[in-house]
């Protein structure tokens, strides 16, 4: 009576050996997606506003690494950093074409 009290995560096999049922252990969740904007901010390096380029640049890459090591909150924080801070360079990076568009076109002598 007392082998039948046996944890029911062990079963024991035709030969006597002793096994985890395979079944009845919960299996880890896959990882979720990478969100690191690595496209997004290389492209932002393109724009003229480049100290926050590369601030993005470097959000993206620490997003990256720290994926790699199994952090996933941290990655999607660095991640999502990435994006704000990659739009904010390209809205940047539109103000000072238009401005300097601007300036330049409208200082010209006919």
């Amino acid at each position: 009576m007392a082998l039948g009290v046996l944890n029911s995560q062990v079963k024991n096999s035709l030969s006597g050996s002793v096994f985890f049922d395979r079944g009845s252990i919960e299996e880890q969740a896959p990882p979720p997606p990478l969100r690191s904007y690595l496209c997004l901010t290389i492209f932002t390096c393109f724009c003229p506003a480049y100290p926050v380029n590369i601030v993005a640049l470097v959000f993206s890459i620490m997003s990256r690494n720290s994926y790699a090591y199994g952090d996933y909150d941290g990655s999607r924080r660095l991640g999502r950093n990435a994006l704000y801070v990659a739009v904010a360079s390209i809205i940047i990076g539109l103000l000072i074409i238009a401005i300097s568009c601007i300036v330049h076109f409208t200082t010209m002598d006919f």
